[in-house]
């Protein structure tokens, strides 16, 4: 892996992780100066050198998906894992596939949106000696018109996407500083491509990502120099069971990404020290490449097509 923000001499945590400068979406950020540092090739290290022998982590989200493929990832790699998910049958699972990897699991049955959870997660983990990884990983979607959308809804997105992650960090937070400055510590936030390009009938959705790239960003500049490595990923459209009930395809702009794919890019990029992980195919990265610098080009292109749109996505539900 690769950490920023190493304290001062500390060559554990430097060894950990091979700094490099920050990049989007395989592009020099507009903010850097360009240095050699800067414009140099990103680490080619092979992605099994991701040692996480004697680490520990927690991950949320991990009864499928994402989460599950990231915990394979991580165990793989010799982590000690705790799962945190509503299903206790997928979790175990998740700790079953974990296992034959390699690594070693706790499971945790807790809704993040329910009181008291974050507080439960803190008192599992306080026996641990090191807490060195978060993935707010767990999210749900609900797709369609804002009007139609219930208050309920609404609310649940925002407790889980976004609230949720929040009060989590928070609390590990003082354990991660810790592990940050003795070796190097990762919070990895699971946003989405639609905090890129706010697409129509995902307003709330895309609200509560967008919301949690920025807390990432910013609490990535409050944590310079502690050893806490904040990355945030971006997928795309991915073949996992949160899209099966989404039926739009290509021809709508949603080709869709293999599960594998997307996680052996963001394994690569957190290695390499990437910070912004953007994982959505070409096609996508298009789009908000002309987001950025024409977002009106971006509507002009939408609109034809958005009565099929939201005929394809209103049943787009995890909740």
């Amino acid at each position: 892996m690769a950490l920023s923000g190493c304290p001062a001499g500390n060559s554990s945590c430097r060894s950990w992780f091979s700094l490099r400068r920050v990049r989007i979406g395989g592009r020099q950020s507009p903010l850097e100066k360009p240095t050699p540092a800067s414009t140099e090739r990103r680490s080619n290290m092979d992605i099994n050198n991701l040692d996480l022998t004697d680490r520990r982590g927690i991950i949320t989200g991990a009864g499928q998906g994402i989460g599950r493929a990231i915990a394979l990832e991580f165990g793989r790699r010799g982590g000690h894992l705790l799962l945190v998910g509503r299903q206790l049958a997928t979790l175990t699972e998740t700790g079953r596939l974990v296992a034959a990897a390699g690594g070693t699991t706790e499971i945790l049955v807790e809704d993040l949106t329910k009181p008291g959870a974050v507080e439960r997660i803190a008192h599992t983990v306080a026996s641990w000696n090191t807490v060195d990884l978060l993935v707010n990983n767990a999210g749900n979607v609900r797709a369609g018109r804002l009007e139609l959308t219930s208050d309920a809804d609404v609310h649940s997105m925002i407790d889980l996407n976004l609230t949720a992650p929040i009060l989590l960090t928070k609390a590990l937070l003082p354990a991660l500083r810790e592990s940050g400055q003795q070796r190097g510590s990762i919070l990895l936030n699971v946003s989405s491509g639609i905090a890129l390009v706010g697409m129509p009938f995902y307003s709330i959705y895309a609200a509560t990502k967008s919301g949690l790239a920025q807390f990432g960003e910013s609490l990535r500049r409050e944590l310079t120099g502690t050893g806490v490595h904040v990355a945030t990923v971006y997928p795309g459209a991915t073949d996992t069971d949160m899209m099966r009930s989404q039926n739009a395809g290509t021809e709508l702009g949603w080709g869709r990404r293999s599960l594998a794919d997307v996680i052996t890019d963001l394994i690569t990029a957190l290695q390499a020290g990437e910070h912004e992980i953007n994982t959505a195919p070409e096609g996508r990265r298009a789009m908000q490449d002309l987001n950025r610098t024409d977002p009106m080009a971006v509507d002009a292109a939408l609109a034809p097509g958005l009565e099929d749109l939201e005929l394809a996505v209103r049943d787009h539900r995890s909740i």
